[in-house]
């Protein structure tokens, strides 16, 4: 298939080479001029304008955005929508709020082209070698974007979640799990840290990720990040978050649903700014096994 794509950073610079490799033609479009000349080297055509990139396709045009949520992507749509033609399709892969996504499909329903809300998950090697995605949108479209999702995704890591906003939505709740699970795994090894056995944390979660009942790859990335240094000493406890969790809090004080653990990891991570302790610098460290996202390092 031929599309096109905007938004280079981690995220998108992986997922284009991913579809390049599974054959598909890709016009490309970044602020970065680093970016569209990698991808360029790759076999991606460079756009230097959103105008650029849509007509270079031919209708209907598929465009994939991978921008940071808010702003950012009204601001590529403003550039982009007049350039597009009703039928095309417009795919949101980023974190945008779920009532965000809603009010830019009615939006741009009006003109005739129809927005899809992927959530994607599995971080930067999910990018790269095989994400999971969460659709929400227009069902017609869905089906026209599928041979991408399936050469984006893992076998079975795809799936239409329903009308616009419903897969923003499950990406939203997919993180709130996360935050909590996270959280988990951070205050077991600081439990492990301060029990006065010489214990070697990457042994540990290594055995863990063989046959435990708490195996999986959040447990491997803490492998990965314990063999750095077993005592995360490059790093503070410092975490950021991507809104998605105070997002989900919200959304459980509105339909009132009780998420204590989802709420508690959440408040969490605004306390790791203000202290430090060896909870916090898992959490830090996970966030940036997986996805690559900035830590503080240890002064």
């Amino acid at each position: 298939m031929k599309i096109g794509f905007i938004g280079l950073g981690k995220m998108g610079c992986n997922m284009v080479e991913h579809l390049l490799e599974q054959g598909h033609e890709v016009t490309v479009h970044d602020l970065s001029q680093d970016a569209l000349s990698f991808l360029a080297g790759k076999g991606a055509d460079p756009a230097g304008t959103p105008q650029q990139l849509a007509g270079a396709l031919r209708s209907p045009r598929i465009v994939w955005m991978m921008v940071p949520a808010g702003n950012p992507v009204d601001t590529v749509l403003a550039s982009l929508v007049p350039h597009l033609e009703p039928g095309d399709i417009v795919v949101d892969g980023g974190n945008s709020r779920y009532t965000d996504s809603v009010g830019r499909a009615g939006m741009l329903m009006e003109k005739g082209i129809r927005l899809l809300d992927a959530g994607t998950s599995g971080g930067l090697d999910g990018a790269r070698h095989g994400a999971c995605m969460m659709v929400g949108g227009d069902p017609e479209a869905y089906a026209v974007v599928e041979p991408l999702l399936k050469d984006l995704c893992v076998p079975g890591g795809y799936a239409y979640m329903g009308r616009s906003g419903s897969g923003h939505y499950v990406k939203m709740v997919h993180n709130g799990i996360e935050y909590g699970m996270m959280q988990a795994l951070g205050e077991g090894f600081e439990l492990l840290a301060s029990s006065g056995f010489d214990l070697d944390h990457a042994d540990v979660a290594r055995v863990w990720t063989n046959g435990s009942v708490i195996r999986g790859w959040l447990m491997e990335l803490a492998v990965q990040a314990f063999e750095k240094d077993g005592r995360l000493g490059y790093l503070t406890g410092n975490i950021a978050d991507s809104g998605e969790g105070r997002w989900t809090v919200e959304c459980a004080l509105e339909q009132q649903v009780s998420i204590p653990v989802i709420a508690s990891a959440l408040f969490r991570r605004y306390r790791s700014r203000s202290e430090n302790n060896f909870s916090d610098k898992v959490v830090a460290a996970l966030r940036h096994e997986f996805g690559g996202h900035g830590f503080t390092p240890e002064p």
